[in-house]
């Protein structure tokens, strides 16, 4: 369905005519008892093979009857919507769409793309290029190890002491757990040989946890906040985390992390690069800045496409994104090359895509 609209299937739509079958009348029967009559003998064993199973279905129900759980209690639904909510759907779908409803018994789900980062293809199928999607050609090991050491000096004041944490330290160790969570994911589906690789998975997960329970600041997200920063410390020293993550489904990139704590990343990163492009000498300054940021840039514009994702099957937040990454692997090309002038249009294409981003998905 695009626009309100429902495409053509290449089926057509069955007709009530056809799918439900003619029952014949009570007239139809007669004539057909009438035209064959049963013999004294055959109606007789028709008649008790009837009562005989009438018996047995009668017990059965009643076995049924017995044992069948009461009815799940529901929710009644709202006398009334707000406008916002109302707005959202039509009142009756059936008189709004247009074009011939579609066999949706015939549609072909498309395939799901793997935690190693494959996109689904136009045919269904999955774009995975050999050992799946190559993230190095978006982000380096370097820069991943780089930030997740830039992290870990930016979440360990937040838990200092219980009061410092409540006080407001749980949103700062929100946005970095979600970092550390996106870091150690990319990490874990690389398609090089990145330290911490071997954990990354277990880590990626630990902290994701982390991130979405630093929502609040209570006793229970300030003792798991701490023990996630002492997994990190002993990461940092060579060792794996002790914590041990409960996953018992498939992962998914959507579990990561909120999408907000994704687009204060971006916020800073866009900070970053205007001052680090902001004249000549600043660019040459700090070009390491720029490709380290443009990198963190190109994995989050691409992390956020990711199936099940907030808005991922939206074309028009797809295209933003995708134009996002483009930009910022423009900006590290021309960090590569030097090139002062490109790096400045790269920067500008990253904030329109975000600020284009931000009209419609606020």
């Amino acid at each position: 369905m695009q626009n309100g609209t429902y495409e053509s299937s290449s089926r057509p739509t069955p007709s009530w005519e056809n799918l439900v079958r003619r029952l014949p009348s009570p007239e139809e029967q007669r004539v057909a008892m009438m035209s064959n009559p049963l013999h004294p003998h055959e109606a007789r064993m028709a008649f008790r093979a009837c009562a005989a199973w009438a018996v047995v279905l009668g017990l059965a129900t009643g076995a049924m009857a017995g044992t069948q759980s009461p009815p799940p209690r529901r929710a009644r639904p709202p006398a009334s919507w707000d406008k916002a909510t109302a707005g959202t759907f039509y009142a009756d779908a059936f008189t709004e769409l247009q074009g011939q409803r579609p066999a949706f018994t015939s549609v072909t789900r498309p395939a799901i793309a793997p935690a190693s980062g494959g996109r689904p293809a136009a045919s269904g199928g999955t774009v995975t290029p050999a050992g799946g999607f190559k993230w190095s050609t978006l982000v380096s090991g370097d820069a991943l190890t780089d930030e997740i050491k830039e992290l870990k000096d930016r979440v360990t004041p937040t838990v200092v002491s219980p009061s410092t944490f409540k006080g407001g330290g749980y949103d700062e160790a929100q946005k970095a757990f979600s970092m550390l969570a996106l870091a150690f994911g990319v990490i874990a589906a690389h398609d090089e040989d990145v330290r911490w690789k071997k954990d990354a998975a277990a880590a990626r997960d630990l902290f994701a946890r982390a991130g979405f329970n630093c929502k609040v600041g209570t006793d229970q997200s300030y003792t798991e906040s701490k023990l996630r920063v002492e997994d990190l410390a002993a990461m940092l020293d060579g060792n794996p985390p002790q914590g041990k993550p409960d996953r018992d489904e498939d992962f998914r990139w959507s579990q990561v992390a909120g999408r907000p704590p994704l687009m204060t990343r971006l916020e800073t990163a866009e900070k970053l690069l205007g001052a680090a492009t902001s004249s000549a000498g600043e660019f040459s300054e700090q070009i390491d800045t720029a490709v380290h940021e443009a990198e963190i840039v190109a994995a989050i514009a691409e992390v956020i496409q990711q199936p099940d994702f907030e808005h991922h099957d939206d074309d028009t937040y797809r295209g933003y994104a995708s134009a996002l990454r483009t930009a910022a692997g423009g900006l590290r090309d021309a960090c590569r090359r030097k090139d002062h002038k490109a790096a400045s249009a790269a920067v500008a294409a990253i904030s329109k895509s975000c600020n284009d981003c931000h009209g419609d998905y606020r």
